[in-house]
């Protein structure tokens, strides 16, 4: 049986996770104390061949605080009894947050007797610390929408080929900021940026003019073999440490030309010898 752990900041999107994972037959459960999680397991393995082969479990901070300190020891039991268990925890930045409970007007899970939201949110991240620091991945969802997240479920965790790694490229905008659930960063400011060219600031790296441009300079397509060159390197190494999921951010100035090309062109190269390989351009609308 597979297990999903789907965890992270209230406000970040567990419960369309959740449901995003019901939708597509997952056996579903939602705020399972943390104690549970053994019993559960052996309550759904009882059902032999009748018991489904892939489940869900939502974990929060609403657990008592000794529980979350000795979820790391649970996990361990859990894998050590045969179970295929994996955690999902998504996370967004304080801002991001505060707005988001400022607009629906929901009331924190933490922030009763007076609690500030501000503190409520970080005292939630020191709670949920030890689950975080277990997850195989991380999805930051400060710059994603409903739909986006929706997608990232299903072609990260439920399209995921047992026994290989997904892997991401996303292409970002450093004025935006770095993503924080990348592996891997690499910054390519320093290639010719087609924003100068006038006829060419309105397109994107997915235009053909954009790319016509591009293909046009060398140092491009000398950072593209180089960076080519060491994933292809470095990512069955952490491939054969047992990682399931690796995100390579790639990074421009505004996140519009170069980042967007290269991304593309990376992604076009591992596809040619690897399954569940993603694009996702942070910046593009």
């Amino acid at each position: 049986m597979r297990m999903i752990v789907v965890s992270g900041l209230s406000g970040s999107g567990k419960s369309i996770a959740l449901e995003t994972l019901e939708d597509l037959n997952y056996y579903c459960v939602d705020n399972l104390p943390v104690e549970l999680l053994g019993p559960f397991a052996e309550t759904v393995l009882s059902h032999g061949e009748a018991a489904p082969s892939t489940t869900a479990i939502g974990i929060d901070a609403r657990n008592f605080p000794d529980a979350l300190e000795r979820f790391p020891d649970i996990l361990g039991q859990l894998r050590d009894s045969g179970l295929d268990v994996e955690i999902l925890f998504l996370q967004a930045d304080n801002e991001i947050l505060l707005k988001r409970y400022s607009e629906t007007r929901r009331p924190h899970p933490l922030s009763a007797d007076g609690v500030p939201l501000a503190e409520a949110i970080q005292r939630e991240r020191e709670l949920l610390k030890p689950i975080a620091d277990h997850a195989k991945l991380i999805i930051d969802t400060s710059q994603t929408n409903i739909h986006e997240l929706r997608h990232l479920i299903r072609t990260r965790v439920v399209n995921r080929p047992s026994g290989t790694v997904s892997l991401q490229f996303i292409s970002f905008g450093f004025r935006n900021g770095i993503p924080d659930d990348a592996d891997f960063v690499f910054d390519v400011r320093c290639l010719p940026n087609p924003h100068w060219e006038p006829r060419l600031r309105r397109f994107t790296g997915l235009d053909e003019q954009v790319a016509t441009f591009l293909d046009a300079q060398p140092e491009v397509q000398r950072m593209v073999t180089d960076l080519g060159g060491f994933l292809g390197y470095w990512i069955p190494r952490f491939e054969a440490g047992d990682r399931s999921y690796i995100t390579v951010a790639v990074g421009c100035t505004g996140g519009q030309h170069r980042s967007v090309y290269i991304t593309e062109l990376l992604a076009r190269q591992f596809r040619q010898h690897r399954r569940n390989v993603m694009t996702r351009h942070r910046e593009l609308r």
